[in-house]
């Protein structure tokens, strides 16, 4: 059996292949990224990741692209001999597709830091947190995997982003001291990004609006609001506007339960103060 490393590598190299493939047949049929996407209502930037192999074609689209380029099953011919995918489970490959193309993400943790803020040590030292325990290169692929979606936040136009985190959260030492010290700097210096709130939900509050557990709100270019929710074992991605409407009302209340930046800033203060 190949080793996942490898897996790996053919799985990146095969999404190379297959949106360079795109790529010639777009420009064959005279489309620019831009008037393909809108007619297939994604975003321009979705096309850019496919033919740049950053993201996966997906066969609904390849047969959709087929069709439209005329390129008798060329596409869906290619998606359908790509190697599997090893890295992301099947059940978040939807939930990282519309985070890349969010215009906003609004996010409660109460476990550890949002992936968007972790740094890549503590990212390491949450992987290898992990039961059944992974190898090494599995950890650092799964590192790269992490570190690769906190990009968004660094585009030219990024999405609007907010996150709440409980205060016990920043007191878990995962990976150790130098790599508790240096994820709190991590955080110090992104509470002050254009565009970003991160608010800490401190301990001792009377009222608390997520005890049933930490979410994710997603608003996408089309203006739908999705939600996002993990179990130990697998994820929901909710689409029902009355499900995502009672967890858009949670996280406002949060919002008012939360410290605001400036006390947010503050805490963050103290604690790198105590280290």
């Amino acid at each position: 059996m190949s080793s996942p490393k490898r897996r790996s590598r053919r799985n990146a190299s095969a999404m190379r292949m297959v949106g360079a493939l795109l790529a010639v047949h777009r420009e064959a049929a005279g489309y620019t990224q831009r008037s393909l996407a809108e007619r297939f209502v994604i975003g321009e930037e979705a096309i850019a990741s496919i033919e740049q192999g950053r993201r996966p074609l997906k066969m609904d689209l390849a047969v959709q692209l087929d069709e439209l380029l005329g390129t008798n099953r060329t596409l869906e011919t290619a998606v359908d001999n790509m190697p599997e995918v090893d890295l992301v489970p099947r059940w978040a490959e939807e939930y990282l597709d519309c985070e890349r193309e969010a215009i906003a993400i609004s996010s409660y943790q109460n476990q550890v830091l949002p992936g968007q803020l972790q740094t890549e040590a503590y990212a390491r030292a949450v992987f290898r947190s992990r039961i059944p325990v992974l190898d090494a290169d599995e950890i650092e692929q799964y590192v790269a995997k992490r570190i690769e979606r906190q990009e968004i936040l660094h585009r030219k136009v990024p999405p609007t982003t907010s996150f709440v985190i409980w205060e016990a959260v920043l007191h878990d030492q995962l990976g150790g001291q130098e790599v508790y010290v240096e994820q709190l700097s991590r955080l110090r210096e992104y509470a002050e990004l254009p565009g970003l709130a991160l608010q800490i939900l401190p301990f001792g509050r009377t009222a608390h609006s997520a005890l049933d557990g930490p979410f994710v709100l997603l608003d996408t270019p089309e203006h739908q609001r999705l939600a996002y929710t993990e179990t130990q074992r697998g994820s929901h991605l909710i689409a029902d506007p009355d499900e995502v409407a009672i967890l858009t009302q949670r996280c406002a209340m949060l919002r008012t339960q939360a410290l605001n930046a400036e006390e947010t800033e503050g805490l963050l203060d103290r604690l790198l103060g105590e280290q």
